[in-house]
């Protein structure tokens, strides 16, 4: 009996250390609004600014490839239908032929500028969020912080817990410009197994 009460006396001296060796400290939550820090931090606007006039250059350069293959493929259609039926002539089956080479080659060279605008837009995001992952925490650590939120996943925030002018200020300082070509794709050569 002696040996029980000594065991349940240590067991109920244990639980409270354990509790509390196990308690978490309470949240002390910052926010921060991401789509302001992307749209007005200096590099980012300067790399927005770059990433806009390539679009605006590429849009303008598909109209410049569009125009002239559409003149060519409506007069080259306007000679088939002329033939009603008709096998086509060899100038006409050529003519033909360099058309859809021609639309071909304006196809993989808008393809091949579209690809780039996409991987010099995911290595200015990259460049940016490499710089954030260290601001975060010192504004955190700053601030006494132990969480940060978007604060568009957030459904209320009081402006006191708002750290957005922080981490700002922290990636102005940090990134004054980024590089907005990113590096050639790699090509990845496929060699034979086996020898």
């Amino acid at each position: 009996m002696k040996t029980i009460f000594v065991s349940a006396v240590l067991a109920v001296a244990i639980v409270p250390t354990v509790a509390a060796a196990q308690a978490i400290p309470g949240a002390v939550v910052a926010v921060v609004d991401l789509d302001r820090v992307s749209r007005d931090c200096n590099a980012c606007k300067s790399a927005a600014a770059t990433l806009q006039g390539r679009a605006t250059a590429l849009q303008n350069r598909q109209r410049t490839l569009a125009a002239p293959l559409e003149t060519e493929g409506k007069s080259i259609q306007a000679a088939i239908d002329a033939l009603q039926g008709k096998p086509a002539d060899t100038a006409l089956q050529n003519r033909a032929k360099a058309w859809d080479t021609k639309r071909n080659a304006a196809a993989q060279e808008l393809q091949r500028s579209q690809e780039q605008l996409q991987r010099d837009q995911q290595y200015i995001g990259q460049q940016i969020s490499t710089k954030l992952g260290p601001i975060y925490s010192q504004v955190m650590q700053r601030r006494g912080a132990n969480m940060m939120l978007e604060v568009g996943s957030t459904l209320a925030t009081s402006n006191a817990v708002n750290v957005t002018n922080d981490v700002l200020a922290a990636l102005n300082a940090a990134l004054p410009s980024v590089q907005t070509n990113a590096p050639a794709a790699t090509q990845q050569r496929q060699q034979p197994q086996g020898r």
